[in-house]
């Protein structure tokens, strides 16, 4: 099959090549090597690498714990600061983050291997069912969480720790937001989102309602009326526009959609892909849209991003990745208009562009790039309806230090907050401490509740 075959179509490879394609990205440690790779660390006193994880992981501790046979008690050390640390595993950008901090790299330029050992020993107690946590005695409240994401988990397995009973919406099918729909998926493998959305839940106190959107089936009032406590972790819904001719075209599509279908599909056969691609954007998204639609059966696919290669946000790590498979990067081109043939995508013609006292310029000059499909990956934004009177401030949610929203009794984090990130990590750290800070008010207001009684 393949080459001969022209447009956007699903079956372009044999099956079992699917499955050699998207097969696991970072193979899992056995004991000996996790033994081998925990055996380089340091176990620095004041470690660099505790400093770059935003979920502030004790991690000389966890890795000596490996280094001792000691994997379960490893995995609670990660665990205690990171509940859905078996995906930040998997996903986070190591490479920018701990790893990139590690002292190893100065003398020998190859940090240990954090991630994988991270991985090594959550994948031990998740397979083995270890339960760290029990709940508390309950404290007769309750807390709404807005999103099954990162953030909403994090925040609502911290609540459930606490005693306090916790209602999840989220207006998808499943659990687990940005690690179920919009991580590459040769990243997770075997279902691995769902079998963590599991474990978090298996604490007990936490009830989740899918199918429900803010804004269509209820408002920010309407749970601030009926619960003690409300978490927004809203996630990035929006896709940010091209603003160009023949935007609407068909064959041009938003990269985040083309993830999140290669994320439910079984088989990958039954995605459609063009021959010639073009994605356009500097992230992790663009990378990993790229990268998927090569292993799809693809014969070109282009990313160009408007800036030079230090400006993109996509780690070194993620763009060799992308070249190894294929991938063509080219920088300093922004589109300019799409294309079209019979009103579908024919190309992409692109304008050079230069820095100018600092300030991104067109310099004039185009080029036409033929392409049959075009994915977009330009950066998310937030979009929300049913918030009320709550605070924003360019276009994302206002927060304190602690998560507290300018509304009473209403906390926000994760992607939706003002300076929130597009890491997983991040998330996670916001919805645990957003946690505490309900905690803490909770526990603040109840002698004032006494009192008056």
């Amino acid at each position: 099959m393949g080459t001969t075959q022209s447009g956007i179509l699903g079956g372009r490879l044999p099956l079992a090549d699917y499955e050699t394609n998207f097969s696991d990205l970072h193979p899992a440690l056995d004991r000996h090597e996790a033994l081998v790779a925990s055996d380089r660390c340091y176990f620095c006193h004041d470690a660099p690498c505790m400093t770059a994880c935003p979920t502030s992981i004790d991690i000389p501790l966890f890795i000596r714990q490996i280094s001792t046979g000691n994997p379960i008690g490893s995995a609670k050390t990660i665990f205690d600061q990171n509940i859905l640390g078996g995906m930040c595993a998997r996903v986070c950008p190591t490479e920018t983050l701990c790893e990139q901090a590690c002292v190893r790299n100065t003398a020998e330029e190859r940090p240990v291997e954090i991630g994988r050992l991270q991985r090594y020993a959550t994948d031990i107690a998740m397979k083995e069912n270890k339960q760290f946590y029990t709940r508390a005695e309950s404290s007769g409240q309750r807390v709404a969480v807005v999103g099954a994401g990162p953030a909403g988990l994090a925040c609502a397995h911290r609540l459930a720790v606490k005693g306090h009973e916790v209602v999840i919406y989220d207006a998808r099918e499943k659990s687990g937001g940005l690690n179920e729909y919009g991580i590459a998926a040769y990243k997770s493998v075997d279902d691995f989102a769902q079998s963590e959305v599991d474990y978090v839940l298996s604490i007990g106190g936490i009830e989740v309602r899918h199918g429900q959107a803010l804004g269509r089936d209820f408002s920010l009032a309407d749970l601030t009326e009926q619960y003690d406590g409300v978490f927004l972790g809203l996630g990035l819904a929006g896709v940010n526009a091209l603003r160009i001719e023949g935007e609407n075209a068909e064959g041009l599509e938003d990269a985040v959609d083309f993830i999140a279908a290669l994320r439910q599909s079984k088989t990958k056969a039954d995605i459609p892909v063009g021959r010639r691609i073009v994605v356009l954007g500097g992230g992790m998204t663009a990378i990993d849209a790229a990268v998927q639609a090569k292993l799809l059966g693809a014969e070109e696919v282009t990313i160009c991003y408007r800036r030079g290669k230090e400006h993109m946000n996509a780690s070194e790590f993620e763009q060799d990745l992308a070249a190894s498979k294929g991938v063509t990067i080219r920088h300093w081109l922004q589109p300019k208009r799409i294309a079209l043939k019979d009103d579908k995508v024919a190309g992409i013609e692109l304008e050079y562009t230069t820095l100018v006292d600092g300030k991104l310029t067109a310099t004039g000059e185009t080029g036409i790039i033929a392409a049959d499909q075009i994915f977009k990956a330009i950066g998310q934004s937030f979009e929300a309806s049913g918030l009320g009177s709550l605070a924003f401030e360019g276009g994302r949610i206002v927060v304190d230090a602690e998560g507290k929203t300018s509304l009473a009794n209403v906390w926000a984090g994760g992607d939706c907050v003002l300076g929130g990130e597009d890491l997983t990590v991040s998330a996670v750290a916001m919805g645990r401490d957003a946690a505490e800070a309900i905690n803490r008010a909770f526990a603040a207001a109840m002698p004032r509740a006494s009192a008056v009684a």
